[in-house]
């Protein structure tokens, strides 16, 4: 569905958005691939690389807070992936004003840039933290997931849909634990940092999460919320898993985060339909144009899920060996452990 597409990527530079423009790459011939980001030196790390030195390939600065330049980089686009976002959480917790102008207000400026230069499809990156959200990142991404859900009302007859995947921790992605414990078995630190023993996260490998933003191009209808069924461990497996060989030290929460975290929230559950890989969340709000999401364009079919369901990390937990057999797929990951 991308051949002779032209895709915009914003954020791209990141870890998600490196790995989406590889698979397009390698997959589809693309007219068009767009890299818009505000890191000129990632930038010009990324056209050095030589898996992106192809012709289709455009690189433009640009910041998601400015409007105007987002009108120009959309122009002539066929679809969006909305990957840049402000993601640390006690960064969030700090300095508030800058997570709110990049996350809901960015966001909203991806929408009206998508919708003034007729880009046909657009689907923007959530997180867990958007459900029931109890930090300031989490809360931002929860206004910008309904920002992109009532995106579909605003545009009237005019054919484009504003869909959402939502997903957990991507295995390795910059900033995240697994590269910290890794530093430090590297390091040979004394102990493993470990905020509470019993904190859980789910876990999702950057391949699959760039396949089901590929399969969610193909479900959408326009104002849904895709979830993946991915795993769950506690942060203490994880860290036997890493580091076998070295004991753990609990250091207790940072500001704004959570024990445990949700995809598909209780109080949602009257709006959730499960299909065989996958949840979709409808929307709260009645929408302009009358979609089945029990049946998507894929001929996949789901149920409504029973009421109260509730999909949290603390219920999806897996044994340390489909833990250790699940990050195996990325890269190395387990080079230092027993595997």
């Amino acid at each position: 569905m991308f051949d002779n597409k032209n895709i915009l990527i914003t954020g791209g530079t990141g870890s998600f958005g490196k790995a989406f423009i590889s698979y397009l790459l390698n997959h589809f011939t693309p007219n068009k691939v767009i890299v818009l980001s505000r890191d000129e030196l990632k930038q010009s790390e990324m056209q050095e690389d030589p898996t992106y030195q192809k012709k289709c390939m455009r690189f433009l600065l640009g910041d998601v807070r400015d409007k105007d330049r987002l009108d120009k980089a959309f122009k002539d686009v066929d679809y969006v992936i909305h990957a840049a976002a402000l993601k640390q959480v006690p960064a969030a917790e700090y300095n508030p004003s800058e997570c709110i102008k990049t996350n809901i207000l960015g966001a909203e400026n991806v929408i009206e840039a998508a919708i003034n230069q007729n880009v046909k499809k657009v689907i923007a990156l959530s997180t867990d933290k958007a459900a029931s959200p109890i930090n300031l990142y989490g809360a931002t991404k929860l206004a910008s997931d309904k920002l992109f859900v009532a995106a579909n009302n605003t545009v009237g007859f005019q054919d484009i849909q504003f869909s959402v995947v939502r997903y957990g921790n991507v295995v390795g992605s910059r900033g995240s634990v697994i590269p910290l414990f890794q530093k430090l078995v590297h390091e040979h630190a004394e102990s493993i940092p470990i905020t509470d023993s019993k904190m859980t996260r789910f876990w999702i490998t950057i391949d699959d999460a760039v396949q089901f933003v590929v399969n969610a191009f193909s479900r959408m209808q326009g104002g849904e919320i895709f979830v993946p069924k991915v795993i769950a461990s506690t942060i203490s497996d994880l860290a036997k898993v890493i580091a076998p060989n070295i004991p753990h030290k609990v250091i207790g929460l940072r500001p704004g985060e959570k024990r445990h975290e949700v995809l598909c929230p209780a109080d949602d559950s009257h709006l959730t339909i499960e299909f065989h890989d996958h949840f979709v969340i409808k929307p709260s709000i009645k929408c302009s144009k009358p979609v089945n999401y029990k049946n998507n364009p894929k001929n996949e079919t789901g149920q409504e899920v029973e009421p109260e369901f509730q999909y949290d990390s603390s219920k999806a937990l897996v044994s340390m060996d489909r833990l250790a057999s699940y990050l195996s797929q990325s890269l190395s990951i387990l080079e230092t452990s027993r595997f």
